[in-house]
């Protein structure tokens, strides 16, 4: 986590960075496979140099980013789930919870479905 130590800290409002801190311990410590890293000014993890999921930080919600075929494939769940998306994020309220078995089978999806993926973003 210390990669995240100074994002995290750059994050005004104590809820929001308990939160964002949260998700990423979660991350970090169910996919221990994953490679923690800030690129574009933003936690994101890959795995043998292809990128698995990123989050940001915005005003009203958590940013989720799976790659817009990882929304593709879990678009049902994440309405089911109550957020909202676009083709390349899922908005999670500060005030909803976070669905982490939603998280862990988008993160399960990116890492089958790269697995022979030798760029960073799909192609």
């Amino acid at each position: 986590m210390e990669v995240f130590a100074e994002y995290l800290a750059h994050i005004d409002n104590p809820q929001h960075r308990d939160r964002t801190e949260e998700v990423l311990a979660w991350v970090t410590r169910e996919f221990t496979n994953l490679k923690p890293k800030i690129a574009w000014n933003q936690p994101m993890f890959t795995d043998h140099g292809t990128f698995i999921i990123g989050f940001s930080v915005a005003k009203h919600h958590l940013a989720v980013a799976p790659e817009s075929a990882g929304i593709i494939h879990f678009s049902e769940e994440i309405v089911q789930a109550g957020y909202d998306h676009t083709k390349q994020l899922v908005r999670i309220q500060w005030d909803s919870p976070v669905n982490f078995s939603l998280l862990e089978r988008m993160i399960e999806f990116n890492i089958l479905d790269k697995a022979d993926c030798s760029t960073f973003w799909r192609k």
